[in-house]
């Protein structure tokens, strides 16, 4: 089946997404979004957007920091709950190729979360994003890290003699479009879509649009494996090999 480009809305897992962000033990809150705090270094009077909301998961713990915030989604379901969620914020429905709500040169920075492995065309994307940042804006974004996270042409490995956990990668460069079972094993049969890019790629796009790249970081994960054979070497590898990459970019002028 050839998913339609419709389906790239997370709209038709908005209650599963939501009830996953209300759990504690979640990379979005014990990883991402402490990073991300630090990372944005949001001040008071600042105009942020929040490209791709959601629910209003991130933009909720960027408010109380003093900035003026700004969701935007394509998925009405997703900003229907963000809009109940989030009182102190705005709030609009739009593709993230086209917020036809912004002016040029209205936010200080634009910050996506998760989310353009969810969309196909990222100089577009990075277009809208470069004319709504003031000069001098930073655009911040957190991927699955497109190295070492490859749907279905990643894993885990174990070796045996060694006694070491590493991480296959059977594809990087080419790019793919891989449709996402949201509840695999189970009956119900929500996908989404998963565009997967290497990081030339990115790069690429960004500077296209025109956008520089001043600042990247990776983000490991939180857990720990439990006391086992393996837990030391499981541990060791969660330790070296990142989840997340984090890239802030720029636009100059």
């Amino acid at each position: 089946m050839s998913p339609r480009k419709k389906d790239t809305s997370w709209g038709a897992v908005a209650d599963w997404y939501s009830e996953y962000l209300g759990k504690e033990d979640t990379y979005q809150s014990k990883v991402i979004l402490p990073n991300l705090l630090r990372f944005l270094h949001a001040k008071k009077g600042e105009r942020i957007l929040d490209l791709a909301c959601g629910q209003g998961f991130f933009t909720r713990e960027v408010v109380p920091l003093g900035a003026e915030v700004t969701g935007v989604d394509i998925a009405p379901e997703l900003i229907a709950v963000a809009r109940t969620q989030v009182r102190d914020a705005d709030f609009h429905v739009a593709s993230a190729s086209k917020l036809s709500f912004a002016h040029d040169d209205t936010f200080d920075a634009v910050f996506c979360v998760l989310a353009l492995q969810n969309m196909e065309d990222l100089v577009a994307v990075f277009e809208e994003v470069r004319r709504v940042l003031k000069p001098g804006g930073r655009f911040l974004f957190v991927l699955n890290h497109p190295t070492f996270r490859v749907p279905r042409r990643s894993s885990w490995g174990w070796d045996e003699e060694r006694r070491v956990q590493y991480r296959r990668v059977d594809g990087y460069l080419s790019a793919a479009k891989i449709l996402i079972d949201m509840h695999p094993g189970s009956k119900k049969s929500e996908h989404t879509i998963s565009y997967h890019r290497s990081l030339q790629d990115f790069f690429k796009a960004l500077a296209k649009a025109g956008l520089v790249a001043s600042r990247l970081e990776e983000w490991i994960s939180h857990k720990t494996s439990e006391k086992g054979p393996r837990q030391k070497a499981e541990d060791q590898a969660r330790g070296e090999i990142p989840l997340f990459l984090a890239l802030e970019v720029r636009r100059l002028q």
